[in-house]
């Protein structure tokens, strides 16, 4: 799937799901596995910052330390993973910046920035989020699912 054409329904993983797929070192591995297996054909989807981020953290040796890869061999990973029928780039949905913009309250702290973009995303365009972060739970009507 390349495109969002016909898009109906569908999880957007966040970046730490993303990265817990395709790295066996990483923590939640195997839970990230579990998801990724119980999955019924539904679409999942990228967005451009979950990109980004599966990108520069698989290129990060803080991250992956031996297992760090050269900037195009991340990019590389991030390519075969949408060859999988399923998956897919969305682009920004309509409305996006207006939800992003009503959920940068004043009392959101700078750290959870990126957090509430997704949230915005994953609301604009009608998607479940799914992640292991438990910030999420701070934007209400946001639909999603907690991992481990």
């Amino acid at each position: 799937m390349r495109s969002a054409q016909a898009l109906a329904s569908g999880d957007l993983p966040d970046v730490n799901v993303w990265l817990a797929l395709v790295h066996a070192g990483h923590p939640h591995h195997a839970v990230a596995r579990q998801w990724w297996a119980a999955r019924r054909g539904d679409p999942v989807w990228f967005c451009r910052v979950t990109m980004l981020g599966l990108v520069r953290l698989l290129a990060q040796p803080r991250v992956l330390g031996e297992g760090v890869l050269p900037a195009a061999g991340a990019l590389g990973v991030y390519a075969q993973i949408t060859q999988a029928p399923r998956v897919g780039l969305l682009p920004e949905p309509a409305g996006c910046e207006q939800a992003y913009r009503q959920l940068v309250q004043p009392d959101l702290p700078a750290r959870l920035l990126t957090d509430a973009y997704l949230a915005a995303f994953a609301q604009s365009a009608g998607l479940r989020l799914v992640t292991f972060d438990r910030d999420f739970a701070r934007f209400a009507g946001l639909q999603r699912v907690e991992l481990g």
